[in-house]
């Protein structure tokens, strides 16, 4: 009998330690599972997003906007020769559109920027501004900073939310000072030019 108690007592401890065992595993398990969540909403809770840029006071959002979105955009500025309003004789460069891509923080594709103005995310949202302010900015060989209102969004994505957008951060993009003439009239003419957008959303 003494015999038998000792092997079912070896059993049973042994038992035990297995039951321990995988306690502390499914501990680990659920600690490691809990980090990794709480490691992804930290990577993934303000996607895109940076703090406000400083900006020259006319070119401030009010501050009842929380910004949603920083995008960099790489392409073109283009202009068409055209005959001056006032001055049918005389000639200049007119600003058509913009048409760039819009590439987040991490450098991915993010969307495209085009005639409207028009800020087009791959979410399919989208908005349209327009100039409400404008500065120099610091670059005199660069197109001037800007403030804009949305006057139109539409689609479920994150553009859709957006009131105010901020153009700032500027690169190239001018036209040509010395102006065209009539022997180019109507050709377009398109420049290289990159810029940040800053994008914003009602609530503080």
């Amino acid at each position: 009998m003494m015999g038998i108690s000792r092997c079912l007592a070896f059993r049973m401890r042994g038992r035990f330690r297995m039951l321990q065992k995988f306690a502390m595993q499914q501990r680990c398990a659920v600690s490691i599972g809990h980090l990794l969540s709480l490691a992804i909403i930290a990577g993934c809770a303000t996607p895109g997003i940076s703090s406000r840029p400083d900006v020259p006071e006319a070119l401030r959002v009010p501050t009842n906007q929380r910004l949603i979105r920083e995008v960099q955009a790489v392409g073109v500025q283009i202009y068409l020769c055209t005959a001056n309003k006032d001055d049918p004789v005389r000639f200049e460069w007119t600003l058509k559109a913009p048409e760039a891509e819009l590439l987040d923080q991490s450098n991915k594709r993010f969307g495209r920027h085009y005639a409207g103005p028009t800020w087009e995310a791959y979410d399919g949202s989208k908005v349209i501004g327009e100039v409400r302010a404008r500065d120099a900015g610091p670059d005199p060989n660069a197109i001037p900073w800007l403030l804009l209102s949305a006057t139109s969004v539409s689609g479920r994505g994150v553009l859709s939310q957006t009131s105010s957008i901020q153009r700032i951060s500027t690169s190239g993009g001018k036209a040509p000072a010395d102006g065209c003439n009539e022997t180019v009239v109507g050709k377009e003419l398109r420049v290289p030019y990159k810029a940040k957008y800053y994008f914003y959303a009602p609530g503080s």
